[in-house]
């Protein structure tokens, strides 16, 4: 068996295709969705990362703006200019590019950030819904809403399925456990503490992996036909990248696997967008207008 590798960069832009026609609406409405980035540093990465969410607004017509700051950058100063894209009509999705310098309170700015506009899904009543299962009034984080895009994508169950979820953050591990357990499957957690890790990810049928630690997987760690979703990205010494799976190995055994890179990736940044162009719909909406000129 050789698995069928998921392809997210051309789900990613078969999602990006969607959002063209409800982005045109919003415009013939007067509305065009913006997103507005906040970086701190220098911190290459996540320039890397902030260019590429800009270049994927530019794509499908969202209005992008980045706000950069240096890294010692007092709180304060980074809490106005939130407070202000908070009441800028143009804004209908923020989100603070991590991680952040360390003298800075990570959790105090992301709950700056106004509910409806926390297209990154970290505030505590997006958290908090994501838990109770509300989900037409919250915004699921990008990356496991990417994730789980994928698996609906190519049509593999979700329900009654075994899951096993390596990493516990509160960016990964966590909500994605909570979006499957959504879902009716059966969720186990693993995480850096957690005994004899192979136990658990040999009864998966799905493995999603999250633990940022390159080539952690390994094929006698996966069930025969599992589907495994590698979420990680590291960088190893020589310059290249790799995932949290052996990704060579790995591929042989399971019935499905995404690539690194190619895989979660570019899934991460399209749903930024599609929290963004579902944001402005729900301003719109609590503005009046109505559904039908959305639909």
């Amino acid at each position: 068996m050789t698995a069928k590798i998921i392809d997210g960069k051309a789900v990613a832009q078969r999602v990006r295709q969607e959002l063209k026609p409800r982005v045109e609406r919003l415009r013939a409405l007067g509305v065009q969705p913006g997103l507005a980035v906040i970086l701190v540093g220098s911190n290459p990465a996540s320039k890397v990362y902030v260019g590429q969410k800009t270049k994927a607004c530019a794509e499908v017509g969202v209005h992008s703006e980045v706000h950069e700051f240096p890294g010692n950058v007092d709180q304060d100063s980074l809490i106005r200019r939130i407070q202000a894209l908070n009441a800028s009509p143009k804004i209908h999705g923020m989100i603070v590019q991590l991680p952040l310098p360390d003298h800075l309170d990570m959790r105090r700015i992301l709950e700056t950030i106004a509910v409806e506009k926390d297209v990154d899904g970290f505030h505590l009543y997006n958290v908090g819904g994501l838990v109770i299962g509300q989900d037409h009034t919250v915004f699921p984080p990008c990356t496991p809403y990417g994730v789980q895009w994928l698996l609906e994508s190519e049509g593999i169950r979700i329900e009654g399925q075994n899951v096993v979820v390596v990493g516990a953050s509160n960016i990964v591990g966590k909500p994605m456990a909570l979006m499957l357990l959504k879902k009716e499957a059966t969720v186990s957690i693993c995480h850096i503490k957690t005994r004899d890790l192979a136990q658990y990810t040999i009864l998966a049928d799905i493995l999603v992996v999250a633990a940022g630690k390159p080539r952690l997987i390994t094929a006698p760690m996966v069930k025969r036909g599992a589907v495994v979703i590698d979420v990680g990205i590291n960088r190893l010494p020589d310059g290249t990248l790799a995932g949290d799976v052996d990704f060579e190995e790995v591929k042989e055994k399971a019935s499905h696997i995404t690539p690194v890179p190619g895989g979660v990736g570019p899934m991460t940044v399209t749903m930024l967008i599609w929290n963004t162009v579902e944001a402005a719909e729900r301003i719109l909406k609590r503005n009046g207008a109505p559904e039908t000129a959305l639909a």
